[in-house]
């Protein structure tokens, strides 16, 4: 069994359900004890920002605000550089606890021993 999970979420509100999933399956994890890295990669980038995640909504999911607060208190969330720089999004603009790291943290995360990662 994987000692760690490593998930990219690419979607945002532009693709609610993809998205919605992603989360849950890493808010699932972290219940579980599993160690989790989160990365948040195009339209996902949003939701570093404070408050963004209260504005998205999809019917018989959990709330997005939750779901972050549970991987950001025993995981890690990052966001991607590049994706961050597009929207002009800085390291004082997020929520606190999250990072922005690029390709190559992201590449030294997938490929340790014991990592699976998923892309949503």
């Amino acid at each position: 069994m994987a000692k760690k999970l490593v998930i990219k979420v690419t979607a945002g509100a532009d693709a609610p359900e993809r998205c919605s999933q992603a989360f849950t399956v890493a808010a699932v994890a972290v219940a579980s004890g599993v160690e989790v890295s989160l990365w948040l990669t195009g339209e996902s980038s949003w939701f570093a920002l404070p408050g963004r995640a209260a504005e998205f909504e999809l019917p018989h999911a959990a709330p997005l605000p939750d779901l972050i607060e549970s991987i950001n208190a025993a995981g890690q969330i990052t966001l991607c550089t590049q994706c961050a720089a597009r929207r002009e999004i800085t390291e004082k603009d997020v929520i606190e606890g999250v990072r922005i790291a690029g390709a190559q943290v992201f590449v030294s995360e997938i490929m340790a021993d014991g990592v699976q990662s998923l892309v949503y």
